[in-house]
């Protein structure tokens, strides 16, 4: 029988293992309790956050019990990991706040009923921790020349700014966490980022050092689209998985636009089909493959904002692009709906504006850029000059065409950027 290694390493989430035997072995016996450090920076993550969130559902999935680690102790100094500049450091309030906020989102993957899993804040300790007892106990097991050597900081000290002295602790405070959660939780394993390799490694060696203990570490490939861009990243910033910064319609079409090249891999990582049937999508092309990125989005955006909203987003990108069924030989674990006969456009993003602003009409390149349809009004601009901006599927022959109540279809406008991304204009009840 394959255990959780087994899983994650066909699905593609392992770049390396502290001894993939030894790491095996852990995970074939008993429940395994794992950790993984997230970020509290926003209230909110957003889709480049989700490996690390599905490999901890898998871990649950394989009766492991999940930890999800709040950096609120190391946000208040900064993570140099991966980052050519220093973070921007946060108040107590504000971690807490965010925390709350990422909680309700985990809970969307992993169960935290019963103690099946757990979310813990590092400055429960890390702000306990006093300086000189701290450099005794435990500094004196770091070594500088090897803390020089690692990714993060060499990638810090060729920068203008450099690492400054309070980041520099920052492998000091993550190999802590590692050693306080294998005592109190008697956690023996932690996951991560493939630049989290050398906080990892520190944390491992030093539980060795302190408690003659033995713990194994697991690191996440960088994903990139087969563009090489990085995962998560629009021109229109992050997608975020609140929907009030990203709606669940607008969620399901970052998902509809997966690159053909991505559709497999994609549907690995962020969905739970089983892998066999992944595979066997391989051959498809053209219009099943396509009806393979629908189920991609529905799935993606099923886990994240539930079966109705993922439904709702559906229903709308049918209507708008005219598809109407997804054939049962596809994928066939999924539970989208295969036929959805007529639909509606109910979960289009909608703003209400009051009618008075059409009385003498609104410049064009205003509307796109206050719906968020474009970054800013100069793009706005561009896109229009370009030839991708449409109101009711008309296009905007002018940089400064003005919309006004003759251009309502049956009291709505509908906004179009390119090819796929609407947005819906409703007038304010009088």
């Amino acid at each position: 029988m394959k255990n959780v290694l087994d899983v994650l390493t066909e699905r593609g989430f392992v770049e390396q293992t502290t001894g993939d035997e030894s790491v095996s072995n852990l995970l074939k016996g008993p429940p395994t309790t794992c950790y993984i450090g997230f970020d509290p920076t926003a209230s909110s993550f957003h889709v480049g956050s989700l490996i690390p969130i599905m490999a901890l559902a898998h871990m649950q999935r394989h009766g492991h019990r999940p930890i999800a680690l709040v950096g609120g102790g190391t946000a208040l100094v900064g993570d140099p990991s991966g980052k050519t500049e220093m973070r921007q450091m946060l108040t107590p309030r504000q971690v807490n706040q965010n925390a709350r906020g990422l909680k309700k989102q985990l809970a969307k993957f992993i169960s935290f009923e019963n103690e099946q899993a757990a979310l813990v804040n590092n400055a429960k300790w890390l702000k306990q921790l006093r300086y000189i007892s701290f450099l005794r106990d435990y500094g004196r097991h770091f070594s500088v020349n090897r803390m020089l050597t690692s990714e993060s900081c060499r990638l810090r000290l060729n920068t203008e700014s450099g690492l400054n002295f309070i980041e520099f602790n920052y492998v000091l405070l993550q190999a802590y966490d590692f050693l306080y959660l294998y005592r109190t939780e008697n956690c023996v394993l932690q996951m991560g980022g493939a630049d989290q390799w050398g906080n990892i490694v520190a944390g491992i060696e030093l539980i060795r050092r302190a408690e003659r203990g033995t713990a194994c570490g697991i690191t996440f490939p960088l994903i990139t689209t087969s563009s090489g861009e990085k995962m998560g990243k629009t021109a229109q910033g992050s997608v975020w998985l609140d929907p009030e910064r990203t709606s669940p319609y607008d969620y399901y079409q970052f998902w509809i636009n997966t690159a053909d090249d991505d559709v497999i891999r994609f549907l690995s990582f962020f969905t739970f089909l089983p892998l066999a049937e992944i595979e066997t999508a391989q051959s498809l092309k053209g219009s099943d493959l396509n009806a393979a990125k629908t189920v991609l989005a529905f799935e993606a955006t099923k886990l994240v904002h539930g079966q109705n909203a993922a439904k709702e987003a559906l229903t709308a990108s049918f209507s708008l692009f005219g598809m109407r069924a997804v054939d049962s030989h596809i994928l066939p674990s999924s539970s989208i709906p295969r036929d959805l006969g007529s639909s509606e456009m109910e979960a289009i993003p909608t703003t209400v504006i009051d009618p008075v602003r059409l009385d003498t009409g609104v410049p064009a390149f205003e509307l796109f850029d206050e719906v968020n349809l474009c970054a800013s009004r100069g793009e706005a601009r561009r896109l229009i000059r370009q030839g991708g901006a449409y109101v009711n599927d008309k296009r905007i022959q002018k940089f400064d065409s003005i919309v006004g109540h003759h251009d309502l279809n049956e009291g709505e406008l509908l906004l179009r950027a390119g090819k796929k991304r609407y947005h819906r204009i409703r007038l304010k009840n009088k």
